[in-house]
């Protein structure tokens, strides 16, 4: 390594911060609240890691082979940290989120170039791990993956930086349901509701800073269970119809949910005109049988139930899942309920993956293991179904006008894009002074995964009146 050589010490306002986020939109909301905590520190978030000052990968632990993918971008990122060091200059590498929970110990032993590895419950802590890191004893590496008796949300800041139209509110975490496939309640912990005046400060405060859709974010978000005003328990069903009242927010939203926490007030809330017209609510598979072995403790039948009542108090809400396919145990009839139940529902998107076991969990023990050529088979299948439903509903779009947020630049010049109230991506070409607008759009062309559509303007509505 070469010596030192002599730069102007750099100050506080010139700290770069580059983060890289996986996984899901709770790890967006955490990634957001990083760059809050660490901005009194002289952090500013940057685009690309090249020069950053410090470098944090939030990391998921959901999807197969999560590990070994922050292994391969540490290995990336390490000859910029080298450089930085040759020039004099110290970068801090971080590993956070769920693989640093589950890895904290073995990151640092098969990375020692990390400087830090702490979970998702302990994020609040940074500036004393900063500097703990940068200490004036020497370099210390930093592990925090405990889960501490006080909540994070107690001692977050407020938010510094909008999160944009569309901003990301985090309501619930952790999970008890203990799925037997599942991660979540081994890397988040315990379900952990905020309290509900809390939640709806927050929300005000993000449509002051712009935000006119606001998604409320939980693991298994309508477990919400969170201390009311008046002593008494809210729900989310209480509570998105105090969120609601907020004069300024156009757009509610909720993700990801679980079939068993679907209560009654709940599902009524779905009558109200601001929460859209779409929910995501996971199912996993069609058959009592896997259903069963993954611990989820409903039936096939009640999350149709679910679906109906639903339907009778929003007739117009779309909805979309998870599945699982090649579970332990799965049969060709148990494949066969899962597509009935796809058929049944009718959906307007889904993820769906192919089983594969996750270390620590109880069903990466359990015997009868289904081929991977047949799984991979039966995914096929079902993709080729939930493809041609989706498909289906985005056809059965063109000619409406609806009304779509415009969040962001699209790809083409004098593109906008935005989403509609089922989710849909749609592009437009549009004056980019409608960016963070809702704005009614006439559907001319549906796609697999997306719509384009004509801004409706004064004169468009007398021209087609005439």
């Amino acid at each position: 390594m070469s010596t030192p050589t002599n730069k102007t010490p750099q100050t506080e306002a010139d700290k770069k911060l580059f983060i890289k986020t996986w996984g899901c939109q709770m790890n967006a909301y955490d990634s957001h609240r990083m760059s809050d905590i660490l901005a009194p520190l002289g952090y500013k978030t940057v685009d690309v890691p090249d020069d950053a000052d410090m470098i944090i990968l939030n990391t998921c632990h959901i999807r197969e082979k999560a590990t070994d993918k922050v292994f391969s971008d540490l290995g990336r990122l390490r000859p910029l940290k080298e450089k930085k060091e040759e020039q004099g200059k110290k970068m801090l590498m971080a590993v956070a989120g769920c693989v640093a929970q589950a890895e904290g110990d073995f990151i640092l032993k098969r990375a020692p170039y990390v400087d830090m590895v702490f979970g998702p419950q302990t994020y609040h802590e940074l500036p004393e791990m900063v500097a703990k890191a940068i200490g004036a004893f020497g370099d210390n590496r930093i592990v925090n993956t405990e889960f501490p008796t006080d909540s994070k949300f107690d001692k977050l800041p407020e938010e510094q930086q909008s999160q944009g139209v569309a901003a990301f509110l985090s309501i619930q975490e952790g999970c008890d349901k203990f799925c037997t496939f599942c991660v979540v309640p081994y890397t988040r912990g315990a379900e952990y509701s905020r309290t509900a005046m809390e939640i709806v400060d927050e929300a005000k405060r993000m449509v002051d800073n712009g935000s006119k859709e606001i998604t409320l974010l939980g693991q298994n978000v309508n477990a919400f269970h969170g201390d009311g005003p008046d002593g008494s328990t809210w729900g989310l069903g209480r509570l998105i119809e105090e969120i609601d009242k907020i004069n300024g927010l156009e757009r509610i939203r909720y993700t990801t949910s679980h079939p068993r926490d679907m209560d009654d007030e709940l599902i009524e809330a779905h009558a109200i005109e601001k929460l859209m017209p779409f929910l995501h609510l996971p199912v996993q598979s069609g058959s009592d049988k896997i259903l069963e072995a993954m611990n989820r403790k409903h039936t096939a039948d009640h999350y149709r139930d679910i679906i109906e009542k639903l339907r009778k108090v929003r007739p117009n809400l779309a909805f979309s899942s998870d599945f699982i396919v090649g579970f332990p145990g799965e049969s060709e009839q148990d494949f066969e309920d899962t597509m009935q139940l796809i058929r049944d529902v009718n959906f307007a998107s889904c993820y769906s993956f192919m089983y594969s076991a996750r270390p620590g969990t109880p069903a990466a023990n359990m015997q009868n293991l289904v081929h991977d050529k047949v799984s991979a088979e039966r995914l096929q299948r079902l993709q080729a179904l939930l493809n041609e439903q989706q498909r289906a509903f985005n056809l059965a779009c063109i000619g409406e006008t609806m009304p779509i947020l415009l969040d962001r630049k699209g790809k083409r010049d004098g593109q906008l894009q935005g989403r509609s109230a089922y989710n849909q991506s749609v592009y437009v070409k549009a004056n980019e002074r409608l960016l963070s607008e809702v704005v009614d759009v006439k559907i001319t062309e549906g796609f697999d995964k997306s719509l384009t559509g004509e801004v409706v303007t004064s004169e468009s509505v007398l021209s087609a009146a005439e």
